[in-house]
């Protein structure tokens, strides 16, 4: 036999050979029991609250989207609990697949009223956030505990919709920004996130919830307990009625900003959970 010949068969027997440890290693993998019964991970739709945008849940994208999480950082209308949550209803109709909702401040009051329903979300995460009872609203709740300085860091701007309706869109003032919404956060980095602050419609805060998804589904918490905006007693009530389990931070109310390894972290912990 020729060396060539001998070569080739020698060749193609290695062939083999890598191929019955492939397909042994493949098998291998695919009987790994923490893996048997987990189905595809869920998107995680992240929905912003009054004076922020996405862009404020950057961090948080960036850590879910590491360890294999489809994410979507929805564009809130902050105009009231009603109409943003028929706006996140397409938002989920566009989304193959099982959801996780998140939902910071007021997107809270929004991801309760959205999910009602739906039953491909699977878990709630409420970060510093509103879990209004039906009857409710996000001011009610704010006033029902001490401690929040919000009111006098307001910056109010009246406003005419096309219709020729009127309101007011809130903002906080630039120069109480960082004291106020987000203390833990570097200087340079409140000041963008003063400066790109979407307002919310003063009526978006009086509009009373008429649902509550947390109700029906379960639901993850972060509590910020140095809170200047939702005191940490109201989010603590919340969360006990909503069953909800609760991790608790000492962080501003921009805690997404500040600590988003710690609210990816509670993310993960609910689509896991829920898988």
């Amino acid at each position: 036999m020729s060396t060539t010949r001998q070569t080739c068969r020698r060749f193609a027997a290695a062939l083999a050979a890598a191929a019955v440890v492939a397909v042994t290693g493949a098998a291998s993998a695919s009987a790994d029991p923490a893996d048997a019964d987990r189905g595809p991970k869920p998107t995680v739709v992240l929905v912003h609250g009054a004076f922020a945008d996405a862009s404020s849940w950057n961090g948080v994208v960036a850590r879910l989207r590491h360890d294999g999480y489809p994410v979507v950082a929805a564009a809130d209308p902050l105009r009231g609990p009603a109409a943003d949550a028929a706006a996140l209803r397409s938002v989920i109709d566009h989304v193959r697949g099982p959801v996780v909702l998140v939902g910071h401040s007021y997107g809270g009051s929004v991801i309760s009223a959205a999910a009602v329903g739906e039953p491909r979300v699977r878990a709630l995460v409420y970060v510093a956030a509103f879990l209004p009872a039906p009857g409710e609203s996000a001011l009610e709740l704010t006033g029902r505990f001490p401690g929040s300085t919000l009111a006098d860091a307001l910056d109010p701007v009246p406003f005419t919709a096309p219709d020729g309706s009127t309101g007011t869109d809130l903002y906080i003032r630039q120069d109480r920004f960082r004291a106020q919404f987000a203390a833990d956060v570097p200087a340079g980095a409140a000041a963008l996130s003063a400066a790109a602050q979407r307002p919310i419609a003063q009526a978006a805060l009086t509009e009373p919830a008429t649902a509550a998804a947390w109700r029906t589904v379960p639901s993850w918490d972060v509590v910020t307990t140095e809170d200047l905006n939702i005191p940490a007693e109201a989010q603590r009530f919340m969360a006990r009625r909503a069953h909800a389990r609760t991790t608790e931070v000492a962080a501003s109310h921009s805690v997404a900003v500040s600590h988003p390894g710690v609210v990816a972290g509670v993310v993960e912990q609910a689509a896991r959970a829920t898988r």
